[in-house]
């Protein structure tokens, strides 16, 4: 592998503020299968991250089929997608921040929980799809998040160490997966609180925003941080 470092991006919650538009939609779907006690906040707290099957594995039923589990989250995105269409758009200061890395030579990919449709959906309104190098969606490996899969793959596709890369997370599911793939973190607080983050040793910035993120920066970190820590 090469030397070069790295950055993968979550993608919802990240590129986007709209992990809500997600949790809402669920909500909206778990109601009408009667689950009682269900929240947007509960969502974003125990699975914001995670691919559609195994959210409903955790909340729904732990032994739901494939094809029902294929059927369900297709609706709730379907769902997602019409209510969010008009309000999708970049974190403040993001395309500046993916001008700068790539100037600088970093490359750069998506490791995302979410589905191609959804995936496709995102990049299209952001008209950011030609920043990546890699887009790599949980259906594209074995284990969705917190398993460290879909960073693994990001950055074997970029032929860049996981010691190099540096990985952007909203979510706590995802911040383990970046721990467990061996990669330094930034936290981006669309979803949680910056004090939810404090058990990640990986974790070298928190952020609201990419507005004042310096990508130079960020990399000459990476030696400093120690993403292997354990929690």
């Amino acid at each position: 592998m090469s030397n070069r470092s790295a950055f993968i991006f979550d993608m919802d919650g990240v590129l986007t503020d709209n992990m809500r538009h997600h949790a809402d939609s669920w909500v909206e779907l778990f109601r009408d299968y009667g689950l009682e006690g269900m929240d947007t906040e509960r969502y974003l707290v125990e699975t914001a991250g995670m691919k559609g099957h195994d959210v409903l594995r955790y909340f729904l039923d732990p032994d739901i089929s494939a094809t029902e589990a294929d059927r369900l989250t297709e609706l709730k995105d379907f769902v997602y997608r019409v209510n969010s269409r008009s309000m999708i758009r970049p974190l403040k200061g993001l395309e500046d921040f993916l001008a700068k890395a790539a100037d600088s030579g970093i490359a750069m990919a998506i490791g995302t929980g979410a589905g191609h449709k959804n995936i496709d959906f995102v990049l299209d309104i952001l008209h950011m799809r030609s920043s990546f190098g890699a887009i790599v969606s949980a259906s594209d490996v074995a284990r969705g998040k917190p398993d460290p899969d879909v960073f693994l793959r990001a950055a074997e596709l970029l032929n860049v160490p996981p010691s190099s890369c540096i990985v952007f997370e909203d979510a706590i599911p995802g911040l383990e997966a970046a721990r467990s793939a061996g990669m330094a973190a930034v936290a981006v607080t669309t979803t949680n609180s910056r004090e939810a983050f404090n058990p990640f040793g990986n974790v070298i910035a928190v952020i609201d925003d990419f507005a004042a993120l310096d990508p130079i920066e960020l990399v000459r970190n990476i030696p400093a941080s120690n993403p292997l820590t354990s929690p």
